[in-house]
């Protein structure tokens, strides 16, 4: 499934489509010869760290100690026989001419090109002197990148020449690049295709963020159990020569894309439609719910127009046109020599939408007016981690939020346990942390719980929950505690809050005690409006609770938050606020 989607992206961007037999690789510096085979230039073409993209002769994939030159393009040791480390100049030697020999082995056609004999020559004079005295050669040498050629007066590679192109392609589909002896290539029906063709025994290796060498999404070690009716590694899950470089190509676009690439945690998260979308494309909304602080300078409010144009899309049943159209959400993380698949999704985009929507429905929270409307992915794991660093997430919980967003399942509860084990470090409740308790609780109620009454945005005076109350009490206690004692440093929430939200009868009756002399401080009409809000609290709590279990402190730390938001929320606002809520 994860391969078909890949190739059929593919056949839908034709901006990657590439010549049989190639592909784009960054290119970091080019020999630039003349017609005699004389060099040039040594051309660094390195721009912030990266090269530049050309269309080169796919990479043979090497494995083990084999010397596998690729076709007029290689790293700096193949290129030059030349390596910066003194115990690799044999081996730097031995690729070299193995290069060389592979340019030798052209057919004489081609060696007599005006194009390539003079990268024989080249080859064929004291060429490592030549490179050793350009200016250029020390700073290549420590790169170590990638090296092709260029004949003097031209803009494109000598690799990229047509007659070179004609010989890539019929040695790419002959199966050359799969088996030294043609006789040992195998014919199969394709995975993805379903066509009868030659198969794919080793698959392309890309680069994946986190991993410091290339490795492969499809990678079965030989004999190690995988094996099966005499098949060897690549042809166990047989895909053809056409096919691989097609899903290939497609997945390297993937990953080096701006747009269709997020990069959480330890996972690097790719995106894409089936189709082109409508109505809306949820290609531009899905980064948005990972990362909203990631603003546009020019409109700030982009992300959430994006947002609001996919609800409106909901309300108006607009979504519903593209019911038989999906949604890819692919999560991978580089392991030993391969790719990991962390998840695969696959929803409609308008399952897609509707679950995002009840993702931001769950998510929301009162809050103050400077903060943003909605909170990103990147917020809401920050708030679980120490220092507030996405660094710092856990890795298997960045996957299972995103699945649970995506799926629209109950959040893992090791969310929750990570957010209360952040509020009793911290000894503050703030709204990242309010909402993922919130949104974690409701989907748990709304399986286990159906009859159970949801959490609300904002405070609810008829929430009758003892642990939420003695949140709501433990806020009022803090508030008379500030305005008894104006500028006060710390507060009964830095001393206390642990304690009071996990065993609420060894705190509580001292704090209510020590409430009394707080009370005095204030003016009878203050005194009054505080002691009618702790009568209504309690009245509906028999005895303080001996000790509270995890979800009950998810409910205390709401109450809290909810009640310490109510004070400095304007009686207009709650006005809207209650009429928000019973819309909804």
């Amino acid at each position: 499934m994860i391969l078909k989607a890949l190739y059929d992206y593919y056949q839908r961007k034709s901006e990657i489509h590439t010549p049989i037999g190639y592909e784009l690789e960054e290119i970091d510096y080019v020999i630039v010869i003349d017609e005699t085979g004389k060099l040039v230039d040594l051309q660094n073409l390195r721009e912030n760290n990266k090269g530049r993209v050309f269309l080169v002769p796919k990479a043979i994939v090497r494995t083990g100690q084999k010397i596998l030159p690729n076709l007029l393009w290689d790293n700096f040791e193949y290129i030059t026989g030349l390596s910066k480390d003194p115990k690799r100049s044999n081996k730097a030697r031995n690729y070299n001419q193995a290069f060389i020999n592979k340019l030798n082995s052209l057919p004489d056609n081609i060696k007599t090109d005006k194009s390539i004999s003079p990268l024989i020559k080249f080859y064929s004079s004291e060429f490592q002197k030549q490179l050793c005295q350009h200016p250029n050669y020390e700073e290549c040498l420590k790169i170590n990148g990638w090296m092709a050629f260029r004949l003097d007066g031209e803009v494109e590679l000598i690799s990229d020449k047509e007659i070179i192109r004609e010989y890539q392609a019929n040695e790419f589909l002959s199966g050359k690049y799969e088996e030294d002896d043609l006789k040992n290539v195998k014919q199969g029906i394709c995975l993805i295709t379903g066509n009868k063709k030659i198969i794919k025994r080793l698959h392309t290796e890309l680069r994946i963020a986190g991993s410091d060498k290339n490795v492969k999404i499809v990678a079965i070690q030989e004999k190690q159990g995988y094996d099966s009716y005499n098949k060897e590694r690549g042809y166990n899950a047989p895909v053809s020569i056409e096919a691989e470089a097609n899903y290939s190509a497609a997945l390297k676009h993937l990953l080096n894309s701006k747009n269709n690439k997020i990069k959480l945690s330890d996972i690097t998260i790719l995106f894409w439609s089936e189709k082109k979308t409508e109505e809306i494309d949820p290609e531009e909304i899905f980064p948005w719910v990972i990362a909203m602080q990631n603003v546009d300078k020019d409109n700030p409010d982009k992300g959430v127009e994006k947002i609001e144009k996919l609800f409106e899309s909901i309300f108006t049943g607009k979504i519903s046109s593209e019911r038989t159209n999906h949604f890819y959400v692919l999560g991978l993380s580089p392991n030993a020599a391969r790719i990991s698949v962390r998840f695969w999704k696959a929803p409609s985009v308008e399952d897609f939408g509707q679950n995002i929507k009840k993702h931001f429905d769950d998510f929301s929270i009162v809050h103050g007016p400077k903060e943003p409307k909605y909170l990103s992915l990147y917020q809401i794991l920050s708030a679980t981690a120490l220092q507030n660093k996405k660094e710092n997430v856990p890795p298997n919980l960045a996957g299972a939020v995103i699945e649970s967003i995506i799926d629209g399942t109950p959040y893992p509860q090791s969310l929750l346990q990570q957010c209360i084990r952040r509020i009793r470090a911290e000894q503050t409740v703030n709204r990242s942390h309010a909402a993922i308790l919130k949104a974690t609780l409701n989907r748990q109620n709304r399986i286990h719980k159906p009859n159970q009454k949801e959490i609300t945005m904002s405070l609810d005076p008829n929430n009758t929950n003892v642990a939420y109350r003695m949140g709501r009490l433990f806020a009022v206690l803090e508030k008379i505690q500030e305005e008894a004692n104006p500028g006060i440093n710390a507060t009964i929430r830095d001393r206390f809050y642990g304690a009071a939200s996990s065993s609420p009868i060894t705190v509580f009756p001292r704090l209510l005690s020590l409430k009394n002399s707080h009370l005095k401080k204030l003016n009878d009409g203050r005194k009054i409006n505080f002691e009618k809000l702790i009568g209504e609290i309690v009245s509906e709590v028999k005895s303080f609770p001996t000790n509270l279990s995890l979800n009950e402190q998810a409910n205390f730390a709401i109450g809290y938050y909810h009640q310490r938001q109510d004070f400095f929320t304007k009686k207009s606002d709650k006005e809207e606020t209650v009429k928000e809520l019973n819309n909804n």
